[in-house]
């Protein structure tokens, strides 16, 4: 076993983070590293701590949850929003955002930490109804046509959820070839980040889910 995965917490419900913390302990490769109740410790806690993944809710005393995402985005950091609200007005826009995942708060113990598992290694971790919201709105100038075979086989790797690393690794390129890439299907196609690209890819790429395991991985 590898090192364990390091979480964060942040919520502002203190007996909410007691009851993640106590649940988490006993994950044998789960390593509860820090919590906050809101969203400027939240920022200097990743900022001091590094936490692998973050357990965010969205609704903060101090600042909307959707913009602790956008100011994370791109880091090494992968957000995981817990949270009550079902409405797709606020649980979309975090996903678009930048969240790694999102999972309900009455997900079960166990599937909980298969979501914090699953979004360390790189999946796209959602709920069916925020799926299928969001390839609903995978409309627009965005054909697989205008890509290259080699930024297919780029977004292919992409829905396997590796990283730059990993696919610079697979295909025998550099890693900043890789990252010319992904900016160039990220333009092409009008997607924001890599999630999107994602989705995107699972929805109309469909030979990237028989390559292996598919990116995006429904809550249990």
């Amino acid at each position: 076993m590898g090192e364990p995965i390091r979480v964060l917490l942040v919520d502002d419900h203190a007996v909410v983070r007691r009851g993640l913390r106590t649940f988490l302990q006993v994950q044998a490769d789960i390593d509860v590293v820090g919590e906050a109740g809101d969203a400027a410790g939240c920022l200097a806690a990743v900022a001091q701590l590094r936490p692998d993944v973050l357990l965010l809710d969205l609704k903060l005393p101090d600042r909307d949850g959707v913009e602790v995402v956008r100011a994370l985005a791109g880091g090494p950091t992968r957000v995981l929003v817990v949270t009550s609200f079902t409405e797709l007005t606020t649980t979309v826009p975090a996903v678009r955002a930048g969240a790694a995942g999102l999972v309900y708060k009455d997900v079960s113990p166990a599937a909980l930490a298969g979501a914090i598992r699953s979004v360390h290694a790189g999946h796209v971790v959602l709920p069916p109804d925020v799926a299928a919201a969001l390839a609903r709105g995978d409309s627009g100038p965005r054909r697989l046509g205008q890509l290259t075979p080699r930024e297919r086989e780029v977004l292919a790797e992409i829905a396997q959820g590796r990283s730059n690393r990993e696919i610079a690794r697979s295909l025998v390129v550099s890693e900043k070839t890789v990252k010319t890439h992904v900016s160039s299907i990220l333009a092409k196609l009008d997607l924001a980040d890599r999630t999107q690209a994602a989705l995107y890819a699972v929805r109309h790429h469909p030979e990237t889910t028989s390559r292996g395991r598919p990116m995006i991985r429904p809550v249990d």
